[in-house]
């Protein structure tokens, strides 16, 4: 209980973090009369700009978060994360196709689903790479996903080259590769609100078989789990989750990684409990490096997947370094 409430406050403080940070730092004072619905022009910017973006920033990474513990957990791999696995790489490929040409479909729409087949693909891809080269270990899970990433990364820059013309403008969709919050309209952030816990909800209905697969394919299948099967499903719901953080904020590294390892070492490894505080954390470092990305170098700003970048790398130093000793 205590441990939930510290998080609960975490959120609130990182939430708080992001809403007066920006190229103009607010004040208490400036912050409760904009969400008291003060009529000026800087409360009409907060209400209607910067609070919906923060919003999403966590529903982002919260999504992140879960994506990670589950794809960690499926692999039995701690060092698996959606943008080293390549599922991010693939879930950008299938946006820039969807920002880049007319579909004839509603563009969230598009970008939802091109980015859920390229996510989904991608991860498939890196599997089978991986036991190609002769397993799931965490050498071949890398190498492989590396490999991936670097293919899907040429494949998206040639299809930015091939596709683009005078009506499109490439600074967008490059803006968008380094990873940034899409600022939503309300109408958008109820959708990703939704999709959002419908994707929590499927992802904890995977708890019990996420417990059985850590105690190895033999134990699971003696107590009934179809290993096969939920890998497949697991995998699934895996880049569906990433798939729609990818299509709301782009390609944003290493959260996926991060956050749970934070859950692991504040509620332990059952995934019933390490799920939902993994998407707790996912959404706090999301905030809080989303405020930073706007804050640090005003009056522009910096990509949100530099940012994270920069705290996640040398987190997945860290851990590589302790596995190696071990």
């Amino acid at each position: 209980m205590t441990r939930h409430l510290a998080l609960s406050c975490g959120l609130l403080a990182a939430g708080l973090f992001g809403l007066v940070a920006g190229h103009d730092w607010l004040s208490p004072a400036s912050l409760w009369a904009a969400l008291s619905g003060d009529p000026s022009l800087q409360g009409g910017l907060i209400l209607h700009w910067r609070l919906p973006r923060v919003l999403a920033a966590g529903l982002v990474g919260a999504l992140l978060g879960t994506g990670g513990a589950i794809f960690q957990g499926v692999f039995r791999n701690p060092l698996a994360e959606p943008y080293l696995l390549g599922t991010a790489g693939g879930g950008a490929v299938g946006a820039t196709i969807a920002l880049l040409l007319p579909l004839g479909m509603p563009p969230v729409l598009a970008l939802a689903g091109l980015s859920f087949v390229g996510a989904w693909g991608a991860t498939w891809a890196v599997l089978l790479v991986a036991r190609l080269a002769g397993g799931l270990d965490t050498g071949a899970l890398l190498l492989a996903g590396v490999s991936v990433a670097a293919i899907l990364q040429a494949i998206r820059s040639g299809l930015m080259l091939a596709l683009s013309d005078e009506s499109v403008s490439l600074q967008v969709v490059l803006s968008w590769t380094l990873g940034g919050i899409q600022t939503p309209a309300w109408d958008g952030l109820a959708l990703l609100a939704a999709l959002t816990t419908l994707c929590l909800l499927l992802a904890q209905r995977l708890h019990r078989g996420l417990d059985l697969l850590g105690l190895g394919d033999e134990q699971a299948s003696a107590f009934g789990l179809d290993t096969a099967r939920f890998t497949r499903l697991a995998v699934l719901t895996g880049a569906l989750v990433v798939a729609i953080a990818v299509a709301w904020g782009g390609l944003v590294a290493f959260v996926g990684l991060v956050a749970p390892h934070l859950a692991r070492w504040t509620v332990g490894v059952r995934h019933g409990a390490l799920l939902p505080v993994s998407a707790g954390y996912g959404a706090m470092l999301t905030m809080l490096c989303d405020g930073v990305a706007r804050a640090a170098l005003p009056p522009a700003e910096i990509p949100l997947g530099l940012v994270t970048a920069l705290v996640g790398g040398p987190f997945f130093l860290f851990v590589l370094a302790r596995r190696v000793r071990r």
